[in-house]
């Protein structure tokens, strides 16, 4: 096929373009006559059309891909391999999908987003893990992982170029890169050599990266950093190589640009108090130095501190700040990496010191003196301050830095330098101390990274600058360039290499590939008579010069076709690179090559009284000298005259190792590109990056590829896909290979266009285009003939069915018609009868209204008419009354009117008559006759008045008397109105008292009932009290055991580092005696802990015999051992077992820890050590009397038994005189101030007894002077109670000095026996004082708890001795019963019987001593209750006892049948009356059924074999023929037994072995799934029985009564159950761990590559990294795709049946299926994100036809309902988004039914989405913008919307709900497959 057949009407192609540097267009016609005419779009959107012609074919413009193929993630995979596009696939990658990877080859293309993403986290570091390079999407962790996945399998180095210029990236790819490395070379845990690996970053940043133009954080040096490996392929170390440091940056910077970081962030920290001396500020004392720079006011305070801008050599580029960055944060960073790495702050502040000094040395002031020489003012204060902070003399560094010194022969001048030299010879200075400072620093960082041992591997991270091109460019961009072509080349043959391995290994005919070969531009620099052969001759000239070396240059180099010189320049040349033509300014070579430091200047530093300037500057050489050759004496030269390599040779040699390192490992390449030089995010500038991309390589390996055969098919996927272009008879499905030959013979003529390998197809460039093409035309053919027949098809059912439709219309439409016209018809006739109806009944109306209307008109006529004469004669009548009324009232007014006329005449008339009659009298008053008249009438008044008067007179007299009787009765009346007062305020006081009273009972009765509430309270309280006190005492004690433990091993270790400090100081006979000496200490020891025994052997002897005074201690009371002790640990055992012995097994207050229900135990089997205070016990206390009736007719037996216990009793007596002797042995009585010191205290004692009695009778007086007062009684008698409770302390405090002094005395004579008379070695370092002081603590702590423990045991003791006095009772009804039975019995064995029933008893009474306290703590209905099962248990027994006689005896005679038996006779309804031969009537026993406790019983010694038998040896498929969680339930039965019993220690060396074995066994067969299952099922078991008998009512709702009858009594068993709920959490996570490996290489092959579909293949053409196409690892999938989905079912399905066939419970069953459905859902959907070939419709298809598997697979196990198909939400989401219509439209509906997807992952879904051929359409990019801006309302309430990755890691909380069992522990029975024989059922 010609190219020129591609060229037709419609085909896209790249044009040249000014701006985008190619723009795409369309042919408008065939390409014919050389003539191309195209149609594009202008960057204004205008369409404009350009014809030009062509030379020949090969100047065609090239042609566009496929759209199938844009955005691919390998270029190579593109079919036309070119310039265009690459660019435009780079640019559609980057900006439409935010992809800033991309592959091109081997290469790896990284484009700077210039932004933050979130692909660097550990979730995306463990998806790439174990994955090629092309199985994901490119990554630079791609990269690291095809690297040290290499190194593991083909054991090889390996090594990661990062390269590009300034700003693209490289520091960040190299620094994930290691960050990759220490992630997967590491442990579990980050060690600390991977963290000071990711420390080094920001140090080599600060001292080596610094802003420029193009990058604010640029890399201005070269790094090679080796990471080291172990044979495990673990980080074990590292190196770093650092090549041409910029050091020029140091003393100038252009425009814009910054020093390096770290002077600016020194000068951020100056106000730092420990940064004072350094003298970075303030600002005025630089002011000459301030070149007018202004402060930005909205820059924060943080980055203005500093004063960056007062020295010269910061502030020269204009711009100290960066935005966005703190310098002080940093600061802070770089000084914590410093001390991460080993450098102190002492050698950090001599660093510092150094900086400053090179900051202050750029500000020394240099002075022009008559223009050939310069000086330097003596009181500069830079100067002093530079000779201050590097600690040399101001003199001699004034002097040097403006003179230098001459030797000639053998004379030496002095001559000063010209201020350009001065200022020449300063900043180089600077720049030598900078560099040897950086050097240091790289080494010190070497020295940390340094591996202990020789690594076995290494992976090499290449962090090199890229090809660089300014406007002016010096010599550091020649070393830059020179370096780039040498990369370059390398880069060229490994690409070629790699390209003609691919060919030799398929087995096809290939030609050599030509490419561009750049050894010629790397001689012309790097040869004889090159660029720096030229230049180092020229450094060694005495005057040479910038000038007349590039003059040289001009002369030697011309025949080089890489070098020109410039036509209009004399000072530059040209050199043409492999990327652009580049010119050199020849201005500073020389200098720069030189690199020379006044050596007067060295010496002065070398001398410096700091010890790192010092160290600096002093070489250390050790290298041996190799040649040795006699010359005459000749005068001295200095080093500076000797031969000194150029930089130039020096960064050659380098450069020359470098590259023999990378020849010998396995490169991988990344590219980095900076895609614009703005630094705006996720913007491509084509022109830039196109440069970038000729520069770099990459289009040189397009080149490469595409001079080759770059398109490669598998024969599997090349027929998958174009089998459409060949016939069915074609395909031979048993050979895909002939198959794929008849497909191309059909399609390609020419041979050379493809070639056939042995497992490819290797095609040309554009020949998979062509393919596409065809096979487009093809599809395309095909949908037409599909669309004609359809459409023919669709048209005919079409027309039948229109046809069909017309007729039964029109059959609908007939009938439809007749039935209108009889409906008509019928509707007419209606209508007349309707009009007929209606018409009659109008007239009907009308009438009846009309007459309706006349009646009622009538009917108002006659009522209004009726209504007026009604009112006529209301108002006739209204006016009658009206005119009587006023008739009668005129009538009255007229009568009055009268009178009032009358009345006044009579008065008038009547005044007339009365002045004149006045007027007669007046007339007669004048007259004697009439005063005649009127003394008469006088005189007879006078007479009558005397006698009146004398009458008054008379009986004034007697009211007198009357009146004194009146004062008196007033008196009498005060008086009685003052009583009356007085009895009504007594009245009042009485009612105020009663109503007081009654108040005072309320208050009272109230005061009662609050009296009751707080004692209740109080109880309560106490209750509470104690139980904290008890569980806070348990804790104590626990951690005052682990903090002995801990002190143990501590002093033992001091003691260890003691003796050998102590063995290397002696000679060797000192050895061999030490050595003696502790084998005689040894033999002690063993003989003392042999005595130990014995007396411990004795004590438990006499413990059982008689009853001692050893105190008892409660659980929570610490070890006399527990306290801190710096003793030797040997000491520390010695006397923790000596004390033990002392105190007893029984003293459970020392040594040992206890619970509380081991301490009611305890006390409870020591009756007798109780002073019962009553004389009848106090009789029986010595021996046991058993009373017997009169009518005992066999006494023998009881003379018997009394003669036993005499026995007893004399050889206790035996026992206690040996302890008595031995204790007496052991006491210091031989010491005369002991002795003297006993009697004193025995003096003292009898004195305080003597006032102690004196006291409590003057106590006991006051209280029997006060009988009637109760508290009184009540203190006395708390008095009395901590009286004796401080008696008791006493006694037990001298037990305890009792105790140390016999300690103190067996330690002092042991010390003296093992070290003579050099005792003072003990305590040498003062451990035994500490021991004392510790000691005192221990008793301060014993004598508080005691004291709580005496009042405790005064409670128990009055309740002891009530019980002992109900057993008394019973002991004495069970001696009748025993007497009646001896008197009938048989004598056989009476004396075993008796022995055996007696101590059973006995036992029997003292159990149920012990579970006294706790029965009193309960109601009367629970004491009822336990004497009834009492009474029922004492039943049982006589049951039993009656068998074994009716066993025994057999039918003998009634009295052989009593004597045997103990008892006077059993229970009436246990005994039938039975006849015998003679007619004797005898009780008969009946046979029952045993019933069982639920316990098994074991002897102590045998709970290992029961381990071993249950837990160790137990083997799954054994396991598993038993009943579910058996092992559990033997293992509870076992513990019940030990609750029965009461044997605290018994239960927790159970429970601890349990733990531990389990523990053993899971670590042991940790990949053994069965076993995991089987004890995760039985630990659950163990735990739930724990729970269910734990008599906690909240776990009794569901058992039974008999259940609720087993619980525990005696423990409480809860912080166990925590133990085993831990275990059981831990075992969990292991099953879970140990099926996701099993499923995780399933997950992908199952849910992604499965296809069930046929038809749905979304193969795509691939290039040369295709899916697991990596050319270092071709490793074939562990599964194949179509069988991984009936593996994964299979595998659940195993799953499930091990869970349930071990009893798994049902609710942790659907867990586990919920954590591994999440499992799956999170891998399949984060390989999908990562996989660009996934995602298209028709693969979404098939991901979720695999997942409906699942969810059929949940419902066949029944696990649907409880949401474990809800964990795979994301994926099936997924799935259904890339099925899902992608249309303006359909935003809000994809967004609703992604809920379960983050942001991030729905838009890296839509940007990964790829048509999967030419018929789908693209996603639109405008559509990702508009669901982005949807989801963003979603994302701004969830904060994890920005990830993008599922946590692979992630578990569900672990949740065990309780569930009880229904199996009775009485029906558990042992399976004959477990030997546990040992085990016996109670």
């Amino acid at each position: 096929m010609s190219i020129r057949e591609l060229y037709v009407k419609g085909a896209r192609v790249w044009i040249p373009d000014s701006e985008q540097v190619w723009r795409c267009a369309e042919l408008t016609q065939d390409y014919k006559d050389r003539l191309v005419t195209v149609i594009y779009t202008d960057g204004q959107g205008v369409e404009r059309t350009n014809e030009f012609k062509v030379k020949s074919d090969e100047e065609l413009p090239p042609l566009r891909n496929p759209d199938i193929l844009i955005g691919e993630n390998d270029l190579t995979s593109l079919s036309y391999l070119h310039e265009p596009a690459v660019l435009y696939n780079l640019q559609v990658r980057f900006c439409n999908h935010n992809a800033i990877y991309t592959y091109c080859g081997i290469v790896l293309v990284a484009i700077n987003p210039y932004e933050e993403l979130p692909i660097y986290g550990p979730d995306t570091i463990g998806a790439y893990r174990g994955h090629s390079m092309g199985d994901l999407d490119p990554h630079i962790f791609a990269v690291a992982e095809e690297a040290f996945t290499q190194m593991e399998r083909d054991n090889k180095d390996q090594s990661i170029i990062v390269s590009g210029e300034s700003g693209a990236g490289k520091t960040v790819s190299a620094k994930y890169a290691m960050r990759y490395f220490a992630s997967v070379g590491g442990s579990d845990s980050e060690t600390q050599i991977e963290k000071k690996i990711l420390a080094s970053n920001p140090i080599m940043e600060a001292i080596g990266n610094a802003k420029t133009t193009r990058n604010d954080n640029s890399s201005r040096f070269g790094k090679y950093i080796e990471l080291d490996f172990t044979q495990k392929y673990n980080i074990m170390g590292a190196n770093m190589r650092t090549y041409l440091l910029e050091k020029s940056r140091v003393v100038f910077q252009a425009q814009d640009e910054r020093n390096y970081h770290i002077f600016y962030q020194l000068c951020s920290a100056s106000s730092d108090e420990k940064l004072k001396h350094l003298r970075l500020g303030p600002p005025e004392s630089f002011h000459y130095m301030n070149q007018g720079l202004q402060e930005d006011p909205k820059r924060s305070s943080k980055t203005r501190q500093g004063h960056q801008q007062t020295f010269h050599y910061l502030n020269q580029g204009h711009s100290p700040h960066i935005d966005g960055v703190d310098d002080a944060a940093d600061f802070q960073e770089t000084r914590r990496a410093f001390m991460l790495l080993g450098i102190n702050e002492a050698a950090q502040e001599q660093i510092f010191r150094i900086l400053a000094g090179i900051l202050h040395l750029g500000n020394v002031t240099l002075e022009e003196d008559n223009g050939d020489s310069s000086t330097i003012d003596s009181k500069d204060e830079s100067l002093h301050i530079v000779a201050e902070l590097l600690g040399i003399p101001v003199e001699d560094i004034q002097k040097w830095l403006c003179h230098r010194k001459i030797v000639s022969g053998r004379e030496v001048f002095t001559k000063p330098m010209t201020y350009t030299e001065a200022t020449f010879s300063r900043d180089a200075l600077a720049k030598h101390i900078y560099a040897k400072l950086f050097d240091w620093i790289v080494s010190q960082i070497n020295k940390c990274f340094a591996a202990p041992a020789k690594p076995f591997r290494f992976i090499g991270v290449l962090d090199i600058y890229g090809f660089e091109t300014f406007v002016i460019n010096s010599f550091e961009q020649f070393c830059i360039n020179y370096a780039n072509e040498k990369l370059q080349q390398q880069f060229n043959q490994h690409v070629f290499k790699l390209e003609q391995e691919e060919y030799v290994k398929e087995q096809i005919e290939w030609e050599f590939i030509n490419f561009y070969d750049n050894q010629p531009c790397i001689d012309l620099i790097e040869s004889k008579l090159g660029i720096l052969d030229l230049l180092d001759e020229e450094c060694r000239m005495p005057k040479g010069s910038d000038q007349s070396w590039v003059e040289k240059l001009y002369d030697k180099c011309k025949k080089w076709e890489h070098f020109s010189k410039p036509r209009l320049s004399n000072t530059s040349f040209l050199i043409a690179h492999f990327a652009d033509k580049v010119g050199y300014e020849c201005a500073g070579f020389l200098e720069k090559n030189r690199d020379t430091v006044s050596e007067e200047q060295i010496n002065i530093l070398k001398s410096s009284q700091i010890n790192l300037v010092h160290a600096l500057f002093t070489e250390k050489d050790h290298r041996a000298p190799t040649k040795v050759k006699v010359l005459p004496v000749a005068p001295v030269q200095s080093k500076s005259k000797q031969m000194k390599k150029t930089v130039g040779s020096q960064f050659r040699d380098s450069l020359s190792l470098l590259m023999l390192t990378l020849n010998s490992t396995t490169p991988h390449y990344v590219r980095c590109i900076k895609p614009n030089d703005d630094k705006m995010a996720f913007t491509f500038d084509p022109t830039r990056a196109i440069q970038q991309l000729r520069a770099c390589g990459v289009l040189e390996t397009v080149r490469i590829s595409a001079a080759g055969y770059p398109s490669r098919w598998t024969y599997n996927e090349f027929s998958s896909r174009y089998r459409v272009l060949c016939n069915s008879r074609d395909i031979k499905r048993n050979d895909m290979r002939l198959t794929c030959q008849k497909i191309i013979s059909n399609m390609i003529d020419d041979e050379d266009k493809f070639k056939f390998g042995r497992t490819k197809i290797f095609f040309r460039a554009g020949q998979v285009a062509y393919m596409e093409k065809l096979r487009a035309d093809r599809l395309s053919a095909c949908g037409v003939m599909i669309q004609k027949h359809v459409r023919m098809y669709l048209h005919r059912n079409r027309f039948r069915t229109m046809r069909k439709a017309a007729i039964v219309i029109q059959k609908y439409s007939r009938g439809m018609a007749a039935r209108r016209q009889a409906h008509f018809m019928r509707q007419t006739a209606a209508a007349i009868k309707i009009q007929a109806c209606v018409r009659g009944w109008v007239k009907r109306v009308q009438y009846r209204r009309l007459v309706y209307t006349v009646t009622q008109l009538q009917a108002y006529a006659r009522g209004k008419w009726a209504r007026q004469r009604f009112e006529h004669m209301r108002r006739v009548r209204a006016a009658i009354v009206i005119q009587k009324n006023v008739r009668a009232w005129l009538t009255k007014r007229r009568y009055l009117k009268a009178m009032r006329g009358i009345i006044t005449t009579q008065g008038l008339v009547r005044c007339f008559l009365a002045r004149r009659r006045l007027k007669k009298l007046k007339i007669e008053a004048k007259s004697v006759e009439h005063q005649k008249k009127l003394n008469k009438g006088l005189e007879n008044k006078i007479i009558s008045l005397q006698q009146k008067l004398t009458e008054l007179k008379n009986e004034n007299v007697h009211i007198k008397g009357y009146k004194e009787e009146i004062t008196n009765l007033k008196g009498h009346l005060v008086e009685m109105k003052a009583t009356e007062v007085q009895l009504k305020n007594s009245i009042n006081r009485v009612n105020e008292l009663e109503a007081r009273v009654v108040k005072l009972t309320e208050e009272l009765e109230m005061e009662r009932d609050e009296k009751m509430d707080v004692l209740t309270e109080k109880e309560r309280a106490e209750k509470e009290n104690r139980e904290l006190v008890e569980r806070l005492n348990a804790e104590n004690a626990r951690l005052t055991e682990e903090l002995s433990v801990a002190q143990r091993e501590e002093s033992k270790r001091e003691a260890e580092e003691l003796l050998r400090r102590k063995f290397e100081a002696e000679k060797q006979q000192l050895f061999m005696e030490n050595a003696d000496e502790k084998l005689a200490y040894q033999r002690l020891l063993k003989e003392f802990n042999r005595l130990e025994q014995k007396n411990d052997l004795l004590e438990e002897q006499l413990a059982k015999h008689k009853g001692n005074n050893a105190h008892k201690r409660t659980a929570s009371n610490v070890s006399n051992l527990s306290g801190a002790s710096d003793a030797p640990t040997e000491l520390v055992r010695d006397d923790a077992s000596e004390f033990s012995s002392i105190i007893g097994d029984d003293d459970i207050g020392y040594g040992s820890v206890r619970s509380r229900a081991s301490e009611m135990s305890d006390s409870s089997r020591n009756l007798e050590n109780i002073e019962w205070g009553s004389p009848s016990n106090k009789a029986n206390s010595s021996e046991i009397k058993i009373q017997v009736p009169e009518k005992v007719e066999d006494i023998t037996l009881v003379l018997q038994l009394q003669n036993k216990v005499r026995e007893l009793e004399k050889e206790r007596r035996t026992l206690a005189k040996q302890i008595d002797h031995l204790e007496s042995s052991s006491s210091p009585v031989d010491d005369p101030q002991h002795a003297q010191e006993l009697i004193r205290l025995q003096e003292l004692e009898m004195e305080n007894a003597k006032l102690k009695d004196d006291l409590n009778r003057l106590r006991k007086s006051i209280a029997d002077a006060e009988p009637q007062n109760n508290r009184v009684q009540e203190f006395m008698k708390q008095f009395e109670a901590l009286q004796d409770e401080l008696e008791r302390r006493r006694e037990e405090c001298i037990q305890l000095r009792t105790v140390l002094a016999n300690r103190a005395h067996d330690l002092r004579s042991l010390t003296q026996t093992s070290y003579g008379k050099d005792v003072d070695i003990v305590n040498e370092d003062g451990e035994l004082a500490l021991a004392y002081q510790t000691q005192k603590q221990v008793n301060r702590q014993l004598e508080e708890e005691l004291k709580a423990e005496k009042l405790r045991h005064r409670e128990t003791e009055t309740e002891y001795k009530g019980e002992l006095e109900r057993l008394r009772r019973d002991n004495e009804r069970q001696q009748k019963l025993l007497a009646q039975n001896l008197t009938k019995g048989d004598s056989s064995n009476p004396e075993t019987l008796l022995q055996s029933e007696i101590m059973r008893l006995t036992s029997e009474n003292l159990l149920s001593v012990s579970h006294k306290p706790l029965q009193q703590s309960q109601n009367l209905q629970g004491q009822v209750d336990s004497l009834t099962e009492q009474l029922k248990k004492y039943k049982r027994s006589l049951r039993a006892y009656a068998k074994k006689l009716k066993e025994a005896g057999g039918t003998g005679s009634k009295r052989s049948s009593a004597q045997g038996s103990p008892y006077g006779g059993d229970p009436p309804d246990l005994l039938d009356v039975a006849t015998t031969n003679e007619g004797e009537v005898l009780p008969v026993i009946r046979k029952k059924e045993r019933e069982y406790m639920g316990m098994f019983e074991y002897d102590r010694r045998e709970e290992m074999q029961i381990i071993r038998v249950l837990i160790y040896e137990l083997k799954p498929r054994v396991a598993v023929t038993f009943l579910p969680g058996l092992p559990a339930y033997i293992l509870f039965m076992c513990i019940r037994h030990t609750d029965h019993i009461n044997d605290d220690e018994k239960v927790r060396s159970l429970l601890n072995n349990i733990v531990n074995g389990v523990k053993r066994v899971i670590k042991k067969r940790h990949e053994d799934l069965d076993s995991t299952v089987l004890w995760l099922s039985n630990v659950l078991r163990l735990l739930h029985n724990l729970k269910q008998y734990s008599g906690d009512k909240a776990f009794q709702a569901e058992n039974t009564v008999k259940q609720n009858e087993q619980s525990l009594k005696n423990f409480d068993l809860s912080e166990y159950r925590q133990v085993l709920s831990d275990i059981a959490v831990w075992i969990y996570n292991g099953v879970i761990k140990l099926m996701e490996e099993k499923v995780q290489p399933l997950i992908v092959p199952s849910i992604l590559e499965h296809e069930a579909i046929a038809g749905l293949s979304g193969n795509k053409p691939g290039g040369m990294r295709g899916r697991a196409g990596s050319l270092a690892r071709e490793l074939e999938s562990p599964v194949e795709p179509q069988k991984a989905l009936d593996l994964l079912l299979k595998e659940l399905t195993q799953f499930y049946r091990t869970l349930a066939m071990f009893g798994t419970d049902p609710e942790l069953i659907t867990q586990v299926f919920r954590q591994i459905f999440y499992f799956i859902c999170a891998g399949s959907l984060n390989n999908l994100l990562l996989r660009k070939d996934m995602c298209h419709w028709s693969k979404g298809m098939q991901i979720r036809y695999n997942l409906s598997h699942l969810e059929q697979w949940t419902r066949d196990m029944r696990l649907h309902e409880s949401g474990v198909t809800d964990t795979l939400a994301p994926i099936i989401q997924a799935a259904q988004l890339l099925q899902a219509r992608k249309t303006d439209d359909d935003v809000h509906s994809i967004c609703d039914m992604c809920d379960k997807l983050t942001v991030s992952q729905i838009i890296k879904i839509l940007n990964l989405y790829t048509p999967a051929d030419e018929f789908e359409e693209r996603v639109p990019i405008t559509f990702i913008h508009k669901i982005q801006a949807k989801l963003q309302e979603r994302a701004e309430g969830e904060q994890a919307q920005a990830t993008l990755l599922m946590n692979t890691k992630f578990a569900f909380p672990v949740r065990f709900p309780f569930n009880p069992s229904s199996i009775h522990l009485e029906d558990v029975e042992l399976p004959d497959a477990l030997p546990l024989g040992m085990l016996k059922k109670v």
